[in-house]
């Protein structure tokens, strides 16, 4: 769902408005927010205001946007799988308010599904609930319709309009941070004039070049300068189907005093919550995936035993940075994996299918690398190549360059990089060799000597011996002595 539709129910435009802006200007996937600013449609203020909105807190069972039995399955899962009683207890576990929560309840009490099994603990405030023998058999249904037993889902619509109002290209990287987060690095002063512009273009990257100069960290670091917090939904609904997408592996939380995430069993009431908590607020993530990506991993993973899916890879990146690194060493042909994201990568959508049949569309909005060692003209044909509108080759440390990162990785590790060592390096072995600089080269000399050092149970240091034996380990040949 585009910006303009998420402004459109909130009914900032009126139709005609929304009519006359779609008229004077067309906008692949919908109508963006600078260009409703544009057209006067709305302040910039106003519109900062509303992407900044975190998911309102549902306050009736309405507000929740899902079938009422789904919710009561819910209650009656997470009280005969989990065993919770108190409404809190429920609350807490299925991201509910409580007042959500009490009014399921009274219907289930009504209908003689669960009963109130007097107070919890010292606080007589508190009551626990259990079912009855009619509650445990239609728990027991529930489950052999899914197994699943954790926070509600968030209606997919409302999971459509989040990701548009915290798209990435919403964030715009500066000079300075992004300098920042490649200080570790040692890098031509070009690569970081390309390289801002190209992360605020949101569009797909191209990184090509030797291995061991610095591809992936550039790729990675990239996702340290985005400083805006996004909300990531616990799962969605999909045609009455759930489909997991928060995943702590990925998705680093960002608490704060309201919302630390503690829940204590024997308080009283919850404490106020800033946002729906069926959603958390997490960093823009970066996942990074290698030679195991398969065609299988950009699908949905349905568990037929349990009944529930398992988002994609991809989706879960969205909001942030996606990394297909070694790409051409995945298992799957580079041509198929191309040939999946050509409609994902022009249109910012991509789309999945159900078990049962069910075609629906996600937005697909994360910043896509391609990082490979092989020749670009090798892995993709000139259409897909075209498609990638930005491409940097990133090639090995000059010799100034290559100086400064070995200095810097001694003095990492407190060791003295004396000068005839260093000379020894760069005049004998790589002439000798005819070997490339590589930046990955003295991180892997330092560590093999210090490695050699503890093994003999003395202090690290480099010597001439230390750090011929590590060269050894770089290419196969007889490395020549000083």
């Amino acid at each position: 769902m585009a910006l303009g539709d998420v402004l459109l129910a909130k009914n900032l435009l009126d139709k005609k408005q929304l009519d006359l802006a779609l008229e004077r200007q067309k906008v692949a996937g919908g109508l963006l927010g600078d260009n409703l600013v544009a057209l006067g449609l709305i302040t910039r203020e106003k519109l900062e205001a509303i992407l900044q909105e975190p998911p309102t807190i549902p306050k009736s069972i309405r507000d929740t946007g899902l079938d009422f039995t789904f919710l009561v399955n819910s209650v009656l899962k997470s009280i005969y799988v989990s065993g919770f009683q108190t409404v809190l207890e429920i609350s807490n576990h299925i991201k509910l308010p409580r007042g959500i929560v009490e009014e399921l309840l009274q219907v289930l009490k009504k209908d003689g599904v669960v009963d109130v099994r007097g107070a919890a603990d010292v606080n007589f405030t508190v009551l626990r609930h259990a079912l009855t023998s009619v509650g445990r058999e239609r728990a027991i249904e529930a489950l052999k319709q899914s197994q699943y037993n954790g926070p509600i889902p968030v209606p997919l619509a409302e999971y459509q309009i989040q990701v548009q109002k915290q798209t990435i290209t919403n964030e715009r990287i500066h000079a300075d941070d992004l300098a920042h987060v490649l200080s570790h690095l040692v890098l031509p002063k070009d690569t970081l004039r390309w390289l801002g512009p190209t992360i605020n273009s949101g569009k797909a990257i191209l990184f090509y070049g030797a291995s061991g100069n610095g591809k992936t960290s550039i790729a990675e670091a990239a996702g340290h300068t985005f400083r805006q917090a996004i909300y990531i939904p616990y799962c969605i609904e999909v045609d009455g189907q759930i489909i997991k997408i928060f995943d702590a592996a990925v998705h680093k939380e960002v608490l704060s005093q309201t919302n630390s995430g503690d829940f204590d069993t024997k308080q009283i009431y919850l404490p106020p919550v800033e946002f729906d908590p069926r959603w958390v607020r997490c960093r823009r993530p970066v996942i990074i995936a290698g030679g195991e990506l398969t065609l299988e991993m950009l699908d949905l993973d349905f568990d037929p035993l349990s009944k529930y899916y398992e988002a994609p890879v991809h989706v879960k990146a969205t909001g942030g940075i996606f990394v297909i690194d070694d790409f051409g060493r995945q298992l799957v042909r580079p041509r198929d994996l191309l040939n999946r994201w050509i409609v994902p990568l022009e249109r910012k959508v991509d789309y999945l299918t159900l078990h049962t049949g069910k075609k629906f569309d996600l937005p697909f909005d994360e910043l896509v690398i391609f990082s490979t060692n092989l020749p670009p003209e090798e892995l993709m044909d000139p259409a897909f190549l075209r498609r990638i509108h930005y491409k940097l080759r990133i090639d090995p440390p000059t010799v100034e360059d290559y100086k400064a990162i070995f200095r810097r990785i001694c003095n990492l590790h407190k060791l003295e990089l004396p000068e005839e060592i260093l000379s020894y390096v760069l005049n004998f072995f790589y002439a000798k060799n005819r070997a490339p600089l590589a930046a990955f080269h003295p991180k892997f000399i330092v560590e093999h000597a210090i490695a050699a050092c503890n093994y003999e149970g003395i202090p690290p240091r480099l010597t001439y011996d230390l750090v011929r034996d590590a060269l050894q380990n770089l290419v196969i040949t007889e490395t020549p002595s000083p």
